[in-house]
């Protein structure tokens, strides 16, 4: 098998950190591997398995001998860095938004819409995290059923908002248990002019408000990231809410069908289905959490049930380790499907 030279941009950060787990556990052919960060983490060594990685300052140069690249480094950084990539021949897998809605731009989850990968340009999005577990659970229900709506409402950890976010909820539950005012300085996101404790607390706000039309930017994501990848004319409603859990992502997931729901079928499609994992036995009180799953690749899902007064409605619950599935597993597993299809 040929192996290639590989790079993690933002490799000191969660979810490169997370990449680096994800090249090693799931054998990314790699012949090289190259760490690169900011200017202030240049130097750090990183270790893993018994390799030592010495972080490298990401430049425009960074990408000479590099055939595919993996970034989490935010948005503005690939904004400005992966053209110069492309231009050097890298495959470029951008797991930040920046690249999501570009109509030149291929949006990928490999077990839901794979065959787009033949469409790259140099190019391929990772989609939103709460996107690619929501999408990974209702595949074989859409293409079964056909789903014309779909309401989701999210619970989502606070690693979401990374290392300061996990912080925050460790110190803030302290104060709290310490009979102290619990101070916020992070939550619902870094930048805002108004901070919320997460500790004890459910903050209905996961990035900034469109005032336009009162939706958060996370919102949108889901809305049109589930429309590129499914259907343009498939209609969305998403609710954001960031909960105080570590690490872990779950969505209370309704949706709306063209064909009448048949629930055995559904439970065969679900049991079936590509990197989902139905967990669902309510006699026995088995369902997914946060806590059960992490570090874990698969989509699971359980409380599948059919809604009481319509045929062509129901509704599940799914949880997903977000750096994992939502993340990093994600952007690793479209490098390793883009060699199983001959495009690398």
């Amino acid at each position: 098998m040929k192996k290639y030279k590989v790079a993690i941009v933002g490799a000191t950060g969660a979810v490169g950190r997370e990449m680096l787990k994800c090249i090693f556990q799931f054998n990314f052919p790699f012949e090289s591997l190259k760490l690169l960060a900011s200017a202030r983490s240049a130097g750090k060594v990183v270790e893993y398995e018994g390799h030592e990685f010495v972080v490298e300052e990401l430049t425009e140069n960074s990408f000479e001998d590099v055939e595919v690249a993996f970034w989490s480094a935010g948005g503005s950084i690939s904004e400005k860095y992966v053209p110069y990539a492309v231009k050097a021949g890298c495959i470029n897998i951008d797991n930040t938004s920046h690249f999501r809605m570009d109509p030149e731009v291929p949006l990928v989850v490999p077990e839901v819409n794979g065959e787009a990968l033949r469409n790259h340009k140099g190019i391929i999005a990772n989609p939103n995290c709460t996107t690619i577990q929501m999408v990974s659970a209702l595949n074989r229900l859409n293409e079964y059923f056909d789903i014309e709506r779909i309401i989701v409402s999210t619970y989502q950890a606070v690693s979401g908002a990374g290392v300061a976010g996990m912080e925050e909820l460790y110190r803030q539950s302290k104060e709290v248990l310490d009979g102290k005012e619990p101070i916020a300085k992070t939550l619902p996101c870094a930048g805002d002019k108004k901070h919320y404790p997460i500790a004890f607390n459910c903050i209905p706000q996961v990035d900034k408000f469109d005032l336009d039309n009162h939706f958060s930017k996370e919102e949108m994501k889901m809305v049109n990231e589930t429309k590129k990848i499914f259907d343009k004319d498939i209609k969305v409603n998403a609710t954001c809410v960031r909960v105080p859990v570590l690490r872990g992502h779950s969505e209370s997931v309704y949706i709306e069908t063209k064909k009448p729901i048949d629930i055995d079928k559904v439970f065969e499609l679900l049991s079936s289905s590509h990197g989902v994992e139905l967990y669902d036995d309510i006699e026995n009180q088995v369902y997914p959490m946060a806590t059960l799953f992490i570090g874990d690749e698969l989509v699971h899902v359980g409380r599948v049930r059919k809604d009481l007064d319509n045929d062509h409605a129901l509704s599940l619950w799914v949880v997903a380790d977000q750096l994992m599935k939502g993340a990093a597993y994600n952007s690793v597993d479209i490098g390793l499907k883009m060699i199983e299809m001959g495009l690398l």
